[in-house]
Order: C-alpha cells, then sequence, then structure tokens
C-alpha cells in the first residue's frame, strides 16, 4: 500500500469510489443521528465532544496505521493542504452539527445533501473534469428538490436549515481539494490530520470556555460536562464512525472522479431517512418525500458521465 501511496497518479477505480462512499456515509449517517441525540438533550457540547471524541480516535488511527502501513507511508506530503481540507471539514461539520438540534434528521440531511450539486459544480469549474448536459439537468432538478423540502417562505421554512446548505458548500470544496491537491496523500495521513484539526478546535472552545463562562449555551456551551458510562460508550461508538467516515471518503474521492462519487453521497439520504424513524420517531410529510424524491432522481442523473 505504501508503494500505492507512492505513485504520481493512479488510475481511476469506478466501483471501489462508489462502494466506499456508500458504505462511508452509512457510518457517517448514523454518527450523526447520534450527536442529534446528545445535541438534543443538551447533554454534551460541541466542543467537548470533537475533542475527546478524537482524543479517542487519533491514537487508534495512528498506532494502526503505523503498523499495517509504516511510517514513510503515512508522511504527509503538504502540510499546508492537509491543514486547509481538514479545517473546511472541522467547519463544516459545526455548522451542521449546530442545525441538527433544530431541524427534523431528514430535513437537516436534504439541506447538506445539497453537496453532491456543488461538487458536480466544483468539479467543472475548479477541477476541469467534463459534466454533461445529463448532469446539469440532474444538478437542476436537485435546487428544486431542496427547496421543495425546505420550503422557503412557509411556517416549514426554519433559518436553522441554511446551515446544512453552508455546510455542504464547505465539504464540496474539502473533496473537491482532496482530489485535486491531496491525492497523493494517503487516506490514513487525512484521516489524522482531521482528527488532530478536530483536537485542536475542540481545545480551543473548551479553553475559551473557561475565560468567558456561560457565554454559549446548549450544543454551542463551551463547559465541560461530567460524563458517565453511557456518555463514554456514545463517545467510543463516535470515535469508530469517525476513524470509518474520513478514511472512507478520502479512499473514495481519490479512487474515482468526483462527480461520481459526489452523486452516491445521495445515499446518506436515505439513510437518515431511517435513523430519523429508528431513533427520533420522524415522519416526513408528503411535500417533504416529493422533494427528497427529487433529490435522489437528480443523483440518478447527474451520476450519469458524459459520452
Amino acid at each position: 500500500m505504501s508503494k500505492a501511496a507512492s505513485t504520481p497518479r493512479r488510475a481511476d477505480n469506478i466501483p471501489l469510489g462508489v462502494g466506499t462512499i456508500v458504505a462511508t456515509v452509512f457510518a457517517l449517517s448514523l454518527g450523526d443521528a447520534l450527536i442529534k441525540a446528545i445535541g438534543g438533550g443538551e447533554t454534551i457540547g460541541i466542543w467537548q465532544l470533537f475533542a475527546l471524541r478524537s482524543l479517542i480516535a487519533c491514537p487508534v488511527l495512528l498506532c494502526g496505521a503505523l503498523v499495517v502501513l509504516g511510517p514513510a507511508a503515512i508522511r504527509p506530503r503538504s502540510l499546508g493542504w492537509i491543514a486547509l481540507r481538514s479545517t473546511l471539514l472541522v467547519v463544516m461539520w459545526i455548522a451542521y452539527y449546530v442545525s441538527l438540534p433544530h431541524l427534523p434528521f431528514s430535513v437537516a440531511a436534504a439541506a447538506y445533501y445539497t453537496l453532491p450539486l456543488f461538487i458536480v459544480l466544483f468539479a467543472a469549474v475548479f477541477g476541469g473534469e467534463t459534466v454533461g448536459r445529463t448532469q446539469w439537468i440532474g444538478v437542476c432538478l436537485g435546487f428544486v428538490g431542496i427547496l421543495v423540502v425546505l420550503r422557503p417562505g412557509s411556517e416549514a421554512f426554519r433559518i436553522a436549515a441554511l446551515l446544512p446548505i453552508l455546510a455542504a458548500i464547505l465539504y464540496a470544496w474539502a473533496m473537491i481539494l482532496t482530489r485535486t491537491r491531496c491525492r497523493d496523500e494517503h487516506p490514513a495521513t487525512l484521516g489524522l490530520g482531521l482528527n488532530v484539526m478536530f483536537v485542536f478546535a475542540g481545545g480551543c472552545g473548551l479553553l475559551f470556555g473557561q475565560f468567558s463562562p456561560e457565554t454559549f449555551s446548549g450544543f454551542l456551551s463551551t463547559q465541560w460536562v461530567a460524563m458517565g458510562f453511557a456518555e463514554w460508550r456514545s463517545m467510543a461508538v463516535l470515535a469508530v464512525l469517525i476513524i470509518i467516515a474520513p478514511v472512507g471518503a478520502a479512499i473514495a474521492y481519490q479512487a474515482a472522479p468526483a462527480s461520481t462519487v459526489g452523486t452516491f453521497d445521495f445515499a446518506y439520504v436515505a439513510f437518515a431517512l431511517i435513523w430519523g424513524v429508528v431513533f427520533f420517531s420522524e415522519r416526513p410529510d408528503a411535500l417533504a418525500l416529493l422533494g427528497i424524491g427529487l433529490i435522489v432522481l437528480a443523483g440518478i442523473l447527474a451520476v450519469r458521465r458524459p459520452a
């Protein structure tokens, strides 16, 4: 694997990219559902969650990478690009997580999953990839779907729904960066970089809370909260999922074109519907389901590569 990681440019492997991203969004959606449950209960703030989750994940990921791959394979080639990618993803997760306590999970997921549409756009404009007419139709149809789901101007619309869209833009930038600037970095290196940034962000938030108590409340609280067995168990599960998710995303976007892999990110929406029913007893109305259906159809159209 170390030799493969050092190859200047690898051939695309579309089955690997697609299969990996579907498994990745399964793990990611499950972790986000657990975080929504934590945030809704207003028990642990996002900064404490970031710091503890990644403090657990970092040693596991580092030791595993050193044993399996060796130091040479995970040595970073460009710390600057890795740091920028990691920063984009941390800010993305802050925006998305802050929205979760205020929105049904399926609505947050649908708003967030404008991201494959932004990925197609950015891949065409900045990544130099060819995007055909059918894919552009998919992009337009996807945005119609998100308008149906969010219903701006109606009583169903909430300002918090704009946060997942901001998260989508940030994620799309990060994934284009993965393919254009970080393609030769090993996925484990990118995963480590992200978790180090999570620890840094979480530590800064908690440190800020020591000097400015009661500045933020709820999920944005900067105060340390004592944890019992259930909270530590949840944190361990989230640590495992945060190892899987960024490594899987890096593998997928390095293996196949961003516009193709990005479209299969839509599987997150289906998983979010399932978790919404299982964990939160959510039942999307007919109009929301119509919008989600349009987004899925947009994904099917966007995945068709130009001839």
